[in-house]
């Protein structure tokens, strides 16, 4: 009986299946996303990944003080930047889509917004979503805005992870404006005394794979994404 239940266990395991829907400008959204999606396998979870592409090349760094200032006040503005259409991969039944994407200037992304006003509803409509957010630290005007258009598709949402980068601010905002423009602030001498890193550290890494596994164990128990406590000390500060 007990090896009969193990099968049944095993193969209800691979019956569960999460999208991760993303899209990464730096490249730090994209590794949170790896790091989760590895602890969700650890779980036995199907995971499959579809990447928002925008339709022209969005270049990073932009390689100019002059060009940052420009986006951000184009981001401050939600400019929409369009996407490839998506690939069949999202019309498929799933048990969890996370959506994951960074803050530009407080807001979900370009490539996000566009994808929510396109595509939300047809995509998330009726779905359980988990939204994933990488941030310099202002994370609560992106998740406000999110949080409607989420609400707008008809999207079922219940929790949200959040990851800031961990150096303190003003430091912060300046190194990764620097960082954008195609400068190195960790090198200078000065401001690499306060800002030591671009982006996440390895510490937050390893939580987001621990998060992937608590998310994995969630899906198989069948208990409630919002029972999980994503408010740890090197999440959601």
């Amino acid at each position: 009986m007990a090896e009969k239940q193990e099968m049944l266990t095993d193969s209800s395991k691979k019956h569960i299946k999460v999208l991760f829907l993303y899209f990464s400008f730096s490249g730090q959204t994209g590794v949170i996303v790896n790091r989760l999606s590895a602890g969700l396998k650890d779980q036995g979870i199907k995971v499959v990944f579809e990447k928002l592409k925008p339709l022209k090349h969005l270049r990073f760094p932009v390689s100019s003080i002059l060009r940052t200032f420009a986006m951000m006040l184009t981001t401050f503005c939600r400019k929409r930047v369009p996407i490839q259409e998506l690939s069949s991969k999202c019309n498929r039944e799933y048990d969890l889509i996370i959506l994951a994407g960074p803050t530009w200037s407080y807001n979900p992304s370009g490539p996000v917004l566009f994808f929510l006003d396109k595509y939300g509803e047809e995509v998330l409509g009726g779905r359980e979503v988990l939204p994933l957010i990488s941030c310099r630290g202002y994370w609560k005007q992106h998740w406000r805005g999110l949080r409607r258009k989420l609400k707008k598709c008809g999207a079922h949402f219940s929790n949200l992870i959040a990851f800031t980068h961990p150096n303190p601010e003003p430091w912060c905002t300046i190194g990764v404006f620097l960082k954008i423009a195609g400068k190195n602030p960790e090198r200078s001498s000065f401001i690499g005394k306060h800002y030591t890193r671009f982006g996440h550290s390895n510490h937050q890494m390893e939580e987001a794979y621990r998060f992937g596994k608590m998310i994995g164990e969630s899906l198989r128990d069948g208990t409630p994404l919002a029972e999980i406590n994503f408010h740890t000390d090197l999440a959601l500060p």
